[in-house]
Parts: C-alpha cells; sequence; structure tokens
C-alpha cells in the first residue's frame, strides 16, 4: 500500500460494543502506524462522523450496530471514500442473523434448526423445546445471548433479548468445541478453538479485561484430525461466498460430537487487537500474518477492490 495515502481508522461508534470496537481500533491504528502507514484515528460517536480531508481509505473498526451492519458502508459510498471490509449489502445480510440463517438454508450451509419468535405484541416463549440458545438477531459479541435450560430461564432470556428489537432468534443448541475460522481474500486460515473456563462465550468470557472476571484458552491450530479440520474450513468458506462477503470474515462454527459443523454466524468486522481471533488465525497460517501484516493486507485488499471510489 502506498504510504502516502491517508488511513481514518474509524472506532467506537454509538451501538452496544463500542467500548470493544476502541480497543480494536487504537490496536489497528498503532499496527498500521508500525506498519510506516499514515493513519489517524477517529472516535465515531453518531451516524455521521466527519472525516480527515484528504482521507483516502477507511479502516473501519466499528463492531456491531451502525459500524457492522451496512449502514456506515452506506454513508461511504455516498461520500465516495473506500472502506475496508464488506459492502452494503453483504454486511447488511451477515449482520441480520434470521437473513443470514435464511441464506444458509437457502444454499444448503449446515446451521443449527430455529425458530423465529415475533415479539412486538409482548412475550411470547418459543415452541421449541430446551435446550435452545435466544439471541437478538441484530447484535454482536453475545450481547443479549442466553443458553436456556428450562422454562424459568427462557422467560428472562426472552424478556431480556425483546429489548433489541421486535423479533428474537431461538436456535437449537449444539452440544460441541466452539470454533471459528478467519477468511482474507481467497485464504482460509487454521481453526480456533474456543474453550471458556466457565459458562458459554459471552461478553464476560470474550472480554475479561471489561469486568475483571472470566475467562478463555484458545488453542490454534485447533486439535482436529486432517479430514474434519477440512469439513470445518469447507464450510465457513461456504457461508462466507453464501453471505456475499467481500475482503475478509470471521465465522463461528459448533462441531458436533458426530464432527458435524453448524455454521452459527460470520462477522464482517471481527475483534481487531493483536490477541483477537482473526489474528490469531493468520499467525498460525503458512506463512504466518503478524498482527500489522494482517491490517495492511485487509487494507490492500479493500483499496483494490474500491480503488476507483478513491476521491480525487
Amino acid at each position: 500500500m502506498d504510504e502516502s495515502v491517508l488511513i481514518a481508522v474509524l472506532m467506537g461508534g454509538p451501538g452496544s460494543e463500542r467500548e470493544v470496537s476502541l480497543n480494536s481500533g487504537e490496536a489497528v491504528l498503532k499496527a498500521l502506524q508500525e506498519e510506516g502507514l499514515t493513519a489517524l484515528g477517529v472516535d465515531v460517536v453518531d451516524t455521521t462522523p466527519v472525516l480527515p480531508e484528504g482521507v483516502g481509505l477507511v479502516f473501519n473498526v466499528i463492531h456491531g450496530t451502525f459500524g457492522e451492519d451496512g449502514v456506515l458502508q452506506a454513508y461511504l459510498e455516498d461520500l465516495g471514500v473506500p472502506y475496508t471490509g464488506a459492502g452494503r449489502v453483504s454486511s447488511e445480510l451477515a449482520f441480520d442473523k434470521v437473513a443470514s440463517k435464511a441464506r444458509f438454508v437457502e444454499k444448503g450451509i449446515p446451521t443449527p434448526d430455529f425458530e423465529i419468535v415475533d415479539v412486538s405484541g409482548g412475550l411470547v416463549l418459543p415452541l421449541m423445546k430446551p435446550p435452545y440458545v435466544v439471541k437478538p438477531p441484530r447484535e454482536g459479541s453475545s450481547v443479549g445471548v442466553h443458553i436456556v435450560h428450562t422454562p424459568e430461564e427462557a422467560r428472562v432470556a426472552m424478556e431480556d433479548a425483546a429489548r433489541f428489537g421486535k423479533e428474537v432468534l431461538v436456535e437449537q443448541f449444539v452440544e460441541g468445541k466452539e470454533l471459528t475460522v478467519g477468511i482474507v481474500g481467497e485464504e482460509v486460515f487454521p481453526v480456533v478453538h474456543i474453550v471458556p473456563r466457565e459458562g458459554f462465550y459471552d461478553m464476560t468470557n470474550k472480554y475479561p479485561w471489561m469486568k475483571g472476571e472470566g475467562g478463555t484458552d484458545y488453542y490454534c491450530p485447533a486439535d482436529l484430525d486432517a479430514k474434519t479440520t477440512k469439513i470445518v474450513k469447507g464450510a465457513a468458506l461456504a457461508a462466507h461466498r453464501a453471505l456475499g462477503i467481500e475482503v475478509y470474515s470471521r465465522v463461528d462454527v459448533l462441531l458436533d460430537s458426530l464432527s458435524n459443523p453448524y455454521i452459527l454466524e460470520a462477522n464482517t468486522i471481527p475483534g481487531m487487537t493483536a490477541s483477537s481471533l482473526l489474528p490469531k488465525g493468520a499467525a498460525a497460517a503458512e506463512p504466518g500474518y503478524g498482527f500489522g501484516a494482517l491490517c495492511r493486507r485487509i487494507g490492500e485488499l479493500s483499496l483494490s477492490l474500491r480503488a476507483t471510489d478513491v476521491p480525487s
């Protein structure tokens, strides 16, 4: 990438993942600068961020609402400013768990059985029998996610998830290994095995630095045989392509006791600190990418894809 290109690293945002995004953004900003690139940080607090004059590329590190749902992408396209990662349409599709589920079913991609519950008129309990997982369809970082085993838990979970919208996604609980697979360009990174020290992979276990509790162990490459590894990586790539995601993503997969993979979702703005999951996969690749090289690669691919949008 030309070192004269001014990169604006957008971080923060108005959504529920603001604190995590600020952490990712600062890490990306530092990495780009250490790569010798010209980069400035922009703390986004509303839906009309002011960009530095002469910006040649926006490096989007806003997780969740606004940054990951297609709204920021549309805003930047209207300005004629190129940006990193997935485009408006694929961002919107991947962020909406209901819409992406429908696409997975349409394309024959394995995913847990599910039910969409309309809660616009008040609390409604799912028809599905426990155990199941309750999720708000348009939130990330496990915000509002609950694993339900009893009717009492169901009521609490549905009430919480209903705070985020008119629909709630209820998904069959799949017992097995939690895995994730990073994809950059056409390269599929080694599988990461996620092992929370207790409970499930919620906000506390993902980001123990936020609350001073919880924690998770990560194993990369995951301890899987060659056949299973190929199946998991193939399913992740199929999900990435089914959603039409450009440049990069990180796809979450559950692997049951019979080594059957189930796609949960594709993250188009995954965590981007040096210790996040996409960088772990990149570092374990052959040849491996350091964090700075990974950020540069994402920038180069994105700029190449959208070079014609660079302002004159």
